[in-house]
């Protein structure tokens, strides 16, 4: 993936810096730092998901049977 990004005076310069002074190109620091933040990354998860627990096992797998009992009651 090919990306562009415009940085101001003061930051170009730094950032050419770090990658002098790690005897890298600016595109492989780019790619370095950007490859690091993303490993950081957790999609936010559902709301709800994982907060209850029945102990059960086969709620999937008995999922008619469960809806059925609570249409019931």
């Amino acid at each position: 993936m090919k990306v562009t990004v415009d940085l101001d005076p003061d930051t170009g310069l730094k950032f050419r810096a770090m990658a002098q002074a790690q005897s890298l190109s600016v595109e492989e620091l780019a790619a370095d730092v950007l490859r690091e933040y993303a490993s950081n990354y957790e999609r936010p998860r559902i709301p709800g998901i994982g907060e209850f627990d029945s102990g059960e096992t086969d709620t999937s797998e008995r999922a008619d049977e469960i809806l059925n009992d609570a249409a019931r009651n």
